[in-house]
This record gives C-alpha cells, sequence and structure tokens, in this order.
C-alpha cells in the first residue's frame, strides 16, 4: 500500500471513529431524559441541525463513497431517536431563561465536534473536495467559540445530572 493510500485509509478511519463518537454524546442526554422524565437540562438544536445535516451527507455520500454513507446512516438513526425521546418529555420544560452560564452546553459535545469537523476537513483536503471541506468549516469555528464561552463562564455541577453520567 502506497503512503498517500495509508495516509487516506487513516484518516478515513479518523474521520468514521470522530463521528460516531459525535453522535454518541446524545446517549448521556437521553439518558438524562429517560431517568428524570424532562428535557430541562437538554438543548434540542444540537439534534435537530445533527438530523438533518445527516440525511443531507447521506444524500451526497450517495454520489461518492461508503464513508460517507456509514457515518451518516447511523448519525440519522441516532439523531432521530433523540429528537423522538425529547418530544416524548417535551410537554414539562420550563421556558428558557437567558444566563451567563454554560451548564446547557455539553463539553464532551464541543470536543467531538471540534474533532470530527476537524478530521473531515483533513479528509476533504486530501480528497481536494471542497463539498466536505466548505461545509466542516463551521463546526470547528463554533467549537473554538464554545470553548471560549466555557473558559469565559464556567460550568456550575449539577450534581443530579453529574451523578447520571458517572
Amino acid at each position: 500500500m502506497e503512503a498517500g493510500g495509508l495516509a487516506d485509509s487513516l484518516l478515513s478511519g479518523a474521520c468514521v471513529l470522530f463521528t460516531l463518537g459525535m453522535f454518541s454524546t446524545g446517549l448521556s442526554d437521553l439518558k438524562h431524559m429517560r431517568m428524570t422524565r424532562s428535557v430541562d437540562s437538554v438543548q434540542f438544536l444540537p439534534f435537530l441541525t445533527t438530523d438533518v445535516n445527516n440525511l443531507s451527507w447521506l444524500s451526497y455520500g450517495a454520489l461518492k463513497e461508503w464513508t460517507l454513507i456509514i457515518v451518516n446512516a447511523v448519525g440519522a438513526v441516532l439523531q432521530t431517536l433523540y429528537i423522538l425521546v425529547y418530544l416524548h418529555y417535551c410537554h414539562r420544560k420550563a421556558k428558557v431563561i437567558r444566563t451567563k452560564s454554560t451548564q446547557r452546553l455539553s463539553f464532551s459535545l464541543t470536543i467531538a465536534t471540534l474533532l470530527t469537523s476537524a478530521s473531515w476537513t483533513l479528509y476533504g483536503f486530501r480528497l481536494r473536495d471542497p463539498y466536505i471541506v466548505v461545509p466542516n468549516l463551521p463546526g470547528i469555528l463554533t467549537s473554538f467559540i464554545r470553548f471560549w464561552l466555557f473558559w469565559k463562564y464556567p460550568q456550575e455541577r449539577d450534581r443530579n445530572y453529574q451523578l447520571l453520567q458517572t
């Protein structure tokens, strides 16, 4: 196997691994919603946007290659599951109050998004495919913005939620 082929395979594997890891960060939210029977500390928008994104990339993947098809099919199934569970428990959701708190932001999702977006951007550069590179750049940018928010407004630990994640 030539060096370029090996590098492409390793990068493709990293893309799949980081993407599936990012999709699985919602499992802790899923567990929290089921145990508390509420969505009070869970954000809906990341589930919805990721699901729409997965369905779009699944269509593009059908034109390109298996890597895009596999990760986005798994992602679409997981995100749809998260959405259905969220909708099941959302009737108890209190109104959202704007605070200077990152308690409702997921640090693990921020890390996973940065790793996923960066690996897909590199993969797109390797394939010289701007349709892979360009859509992943905002993920890198928003991850750095969220890291800045975590630095500026440190998370307060909710003891009940912390116990659920262990």
